[in-house]
């Protein structure tokens, strides 16, 4: 049982996030072995409810150890409130047998302990899956071949295949990987002092590493023996479409039939993916309800904690417990930007209806109702050996989200496009479009796409991206889709659209010559030239959401 003064922070903690007061103390044994159908144990804690009637059972699977703060979110908090967690860390982490290899045995060991669970004389017949992230993927791997005795998952900012995650605009996801990798080579090291000035330096460290050529060498000097995966990962899936099937569980999409809530950030890396994971467990009928707030990835237990744990446990009441729970629409969305009385949105579905608001690139760099006239071009030369900077937006790294991207807009390889002061103030919630007549004279290119908010001192910050990689093509009209939405343009700010032809280091550069992303180191530039008539435009979803009582 814990101490008094552990009782008392749990409460106070509790308080502190509005979540509902413990109910129960409890006991945890760690380290409990848990058997695979290869003979190799994965460790796990048992967070065992001292109640007389637990409400329900938890699984809980992460590559990332079974401390602080994770036993907080995903241990103490619902142990505290009657649920037995078994919180395990998977295959070759922090004392789990065998090797680490993410995503590739997720699948089996997930139906192996499941398989476990059933056994133990504890269990309550049923259980649901919780956590965010890789903890997100374990649960859509489980999901492949749902067990009977699951009833509900819980899965923020959890992506179902990796190839999209890090291919899909058909550059590497560079920043967001190469971190990803150096964190996971080092999480274990038992020398605390060295472990903590290593997290102090990694930002600088990884993006020194990615200003490097080779890609691949750059990487394994900063990852040493460490995350021997990473050169795989820098194979685009149609060069070794046998390689990256295995980090994808797609197929759960088409077979779970239990209650799913997903949980996103307008800033968040996976946010495509779990809007498409919204949408097909919805055209299937499945009981299927979304969050989004206006969050990076790393935000989602910090800013986003009181939502996401009040949610969850709200959730979990109704789908495990079977406990009576206030009625919640199917999506609730965060207003970005928004007034007072706007915030927190309730909706039937997503995207919500929206009326199409078309504003059109001038040569002048204005952004206004009516297209520009007489074909007039603007056109910008990218460099690789000086790569257009990512500044903000949906990144792993806590550089991400919404930023002062005002120096961005005055770089030599970008255009901005500004229009004037709005007279009131505008929504936007769904998908933006950019539409260019476009040109280059390199075939191997890249278009960034970015619209911000300019307040009346003329600060620029980002509020939606999109990013595709060219191969090949050289006269276009280009479609990009940007970054869902649920924004509030302020009266008497401006909207700006900002083109450059590139985003280093979120995505690995392009060198302009169509050498491999991780052996290629000659570069040659592009320069990219706009037609500014009707087909030079955004297309923004307009229309005010209904917020809801709360």
């Amino acid at each position: 049982m814990s101490s008094r003064l552990s009782q008392l922070s749990r409460h106070a903690l509790g308080r502190a996030l509005h979540l509902p007061p413990p109910i129960c103390d409890y006991a945890v044994r760690r380290a409990v072995p848990v058997p695979m159908r290869d003979g190799v144990e994965l460790l796990a804690d048992h967070y065992r409810p001292l109640t007389p009637t637990p409400a329900g059972t938890l699984l809980v699977r992460a590559p990332y150890g079974r401390r602080f703060p994770f036993t907080i979110f995903f241990g103490s908090i619902y142990a505290a409130r009657g649920y037995h967690v078994v919180f395990q860390s998977v295959r070759g982490t922090f004392g789990s047998g065998g090797t680490f290899t993410p995503m590739v045995n997720e699948v089996s060991d997930g139906i192996d302990t499941a398989a476990w669970l059933r056994e133990q004389p504890w269990f309550t017949g049923t259980f649901a899956t919780i956590g965010l992230s890789y903890l997100g993927f374990t649960q859509w791997a489980l999901l492949t071949d749902p067990p009977p005795e699951l009833v509900t998952a819980v899965i923020s900012v959890g992506p179902h295949d990796f190839a999209q995650s890090s291919w899909g605009t058909g550059s590497f996801s560079l920043n967001d990987f190469l971190g990803w990798s150096h964190m996971m080579s080092h999480q274990e090291d038992p020398n605390l002092v060295r472990a903590v000035v290593r997290q102090a330096q990694a930002g600088q460290r990884v993006g020194a590493a990615t200003m490097d050529l080779p890609v691949g060498a750059a990487g394994r000097r900063l990852l040493g023996d460490g995350a021997p995966w990473y050169e795989s990962w820098l194979q685009p899936p149609d060069a070794d479409p046998e390689q990256w099937a295995r980090l994808a569980v797609t197929e759960a999409l088409d077979r779970v039939d239990v209650p799913v809530l997903l949980i996103s950030g307008w800033q968040d890396l996976f946010l495509d993916q779990t809007l498409a994971q919204y949408r097909h467990l919805r055209e299937r009928g499945i009981d299927t309800a979304l969050t989004v707030g206006s969050w990076t990835h790393t935000q989602l237990m910090q800013r986003g904690a009181s939502v996401v744990l009040r949610e969850t446990l709200d959730w979990l009441g109704t789908h495990l417990a079977g406990r009576p729970s206030t009625p919640r629409s199917p999506v609730r969305i965060h207003v970005n930007g928004g007034a007072p009385g706007d915030g927190w949105v309730d909706l039937p579905d997503w995207p919500p209806a929206s009326t199409d608001h078309a504003l059109y690139l001038q040569a002048a760099g204005g952004l206004s109702d009516a297209p520009g006239q007489g074909g007039l071009t603007s056109s910008f030369t990218y460099h690789p050996a000086d790569p257009t900077p990512t500044v903000g937006g949906r990144l792993l790294s806590a550089k991400g989200g919404y930023r002062d991207d005002t120096a961005l807009g005055a770089r030599a390889d970008v255009l901005t496009f500004t229009g004037a002061p709005l007279p009131a103030d505008l929504y936007a919630v769904g998908v933006p479009v950019i539409e260019l007549a476009h040109h280059t004279d390199n075939p191997h290119h890249d278009l960034s796409i970015r619209v911000s908010e300019v307040d009346a001192r003329g600060r620029s910050r980002n509020v939606t991206d999109g990013f595709r990689r060219y191969t090949g093509r050289s006269a276009d009209v280009v479609r990009i889709e940007l970054d869902a939405i649920a924004h509030r343009f302020a009266a008497g700010t401006r909207i700006r659209v900002v083109v450059a032809g590139g985003s280093h280091p979120r995505f690995a550069r392009n060198l302009g010559t169509g050498e491999p992303t991780e052996t290629g180191q000659t570069l040659r530039p592009a320069t990219h030239t706009i037609t500014h008539d009707d087909r030079s435009r955004l297309i923004l979803p307009t229309g005010r959401p209904t917020p809801s009582a709360d």
